[in-house]
């Protein structure tokens, strides 16, 4: 199977390219941002030797779908879904911040209240919680968004602080998010699933905030299956999870966590493949929708020729 790990494109009134840990984005004009899902996958901040067959697909695709699903709460930045891999829309000046929406104490958020923090980005943590465990109200743990390495926390009087965003602009985002989050819970129970945790990008474009980038994706959130959630959290038994942290586990147990001299352990076909069902099986349960995998000759020149076409009717 052909994988997207890399685009070297070239378009009408170009400005600039940027590689991100997944995504290839171009600059068309500084009026319209180009965006390409890769077959990419990261994990600690690092992107991993082998591409995921329709992984980037997948995450295209679902967050074009909540991206329109969401537009009421506030607006986005997609303008046209020409490729499966491809989604185009407005160029806006990006906060350098994620605001990450924690539901649980689960994942990284639990290993640092494993070694005893009890405060996260400036939010205490009560006492004597466990893994897993519903927050009495979602909470906000920001983080820096990093060009290259590790994202680092963040909180609200420091992003205000060393300008981030304004003091206004920051409780728009705080609430925008929550928002979102909210939406995001509701879409999540009709499919049998609860959402965990979620980062939300935004950016700016005059006065208007915009959600840009991915939204409600395994790349960007954590689901479990709400089926046996109360049991097995009543017994300690792990959750059953869509979402990348299986990667994470996986990696783990190999000896890497992304720490300088580390290498990270070989990625068996398997294992690919199983990462790919992986990410077509959460498609699948969050959108309730049957995925349908792309095929072409030539993917590379099938995107080009996709995008291409939707530029013309932009000129």
């Amino acid at each position: 199977m052909q994988t997207i790990t890399s685009t070297q494109f070239q378009f009408k009134n170009q400005k600039s390219f940027y590689k991100g840990k997944v995504r290839d984005v171009y600059n068309i004009g500084n009026e319209y941002l180009v965006m390409v899902v890769s077959d990419r996958i990261s994990a600690f901040d690092v992107v991993l030797p082998k591409g995921i067959p329709y992984k980037g697909q997948v995450l295209n695709q679902v967050a074009a779908k909540f991206l329109d699903e969401t537009a009421d709460i506030v607006p986005n930045w997609k303008i046209a879904v020409p490729d499966p891999n491809v989604t185009i829309g407005h160029f806006v000046k990006p906060f350098a911040i994620e605001m990450i929406v924690r539901g649980y104490l689960t994942g990284s958020s639990w290993r640092d209240y494993k070694n005893g923090a009890r405060e996260i980005c400036g939010v205490a943590i009560p006492d004597g919680m466990r893994e897993h465990q519903r927050f009495a109200t979602p909470i906000i743990t920001p983080t820096t968004k990093a060009e290259t390495g590790h994202d680092m926390n963040i909180t609200r009087e420091e992003i205000i602080a060393e300008g981030y965003a304004t003091e206004h602009d920051y409780n728009e985002l705080e609430r925008i998010a929550l928002a979102l989050f909210e939406r995001g819970t509701q879409i999540a129970a009709k499919q049998g699933l609860i959402l965990v945790d979620t980062k939300y990008e935004f950016g700016k474009k005059g006065d208007q905030i915009y959600l840009i980038d991915e939204i409600h994706t395994p790349d960007s959130s954590r689901y479990f299956y709400k089926e046996g959630y109360d049991e097995r959290f009543a017994t300690g038994e792990q959750q059953r999870q869509l979402s990348k942290e299986f990667v994470r586990e996986w990696l783990m147990e190999n000896g890497f966590k992304g720490e300088h001299g580390q290498q990270v352990p070989h990625m068996s076909d398997e294992f690919v493949k199983q990462t790919s069902e992986r990410y077509i099986e959460l498609y699948q349960q969050i959108t309730g929708d049957t995925f349908v995998p792309r095929e072409s000759e030539n993917l590379y020149s099938e995107i080009e020729n996709n995008i291409n076409a939707f530029l013309n009717t932009l000129s």
